[in-house]
């Protein structure tokens, strides 16, 4: 299962992004699908997950009430929407996915290659 991410960018504190990670597979059968980021020299850090069916989500507390993680099953792609954004979110923002368990208890099997977001103060 090959993941591509999309939609980083240069943006505005304030400022608004969306994220896509499509799956290559439309028989992907994936439990979950997600997204962690990424600053130079910081551990790779997790920010939100989806469950595919269920549309359960959750996130890191630093991005409550500001993204929202959502997945189109006719797409095979989910998404990061960010609002609010600000100088410290900046990082390169990776998805991943997981056939079996939430992405985000553990390390997940699968990732997309990592897309820039930048914020600006």
């Amino acid at each position: 299962v090959q993941l591509q991410a999309s939609g980083g960018g240069l943006v505005q504190a304030g400022g608004s992004l969306r994220l896509s990670c499509a799956a290559s597979e439309r028989t992907f059968g994936s439990y979950s699908m997600g997204w962690f980021r990424q600053t130079p020299g910081k551990e790779r850090e997790f920010v939100a997950a989806i469950n595919w069916n269920s549309g359960y989500a959750y996130y890191v507390d630093s991005v409550k009430g500001r993204f929202t993680v959502s997945r189109d099953h006719a797409k095979n792609t989910a998404y990061l929407q960010m609002h609010s954004l600000k100088p410290e979110d900046t990082a390169v923002y990776y998805c991943a996915a997981d056939t079996n368990r939430m992405v985000g208890t553990t390390t997940p099997p699968y990732w997309g290659q990592g897309t820039q977001v930048t914020v600006s103060s």
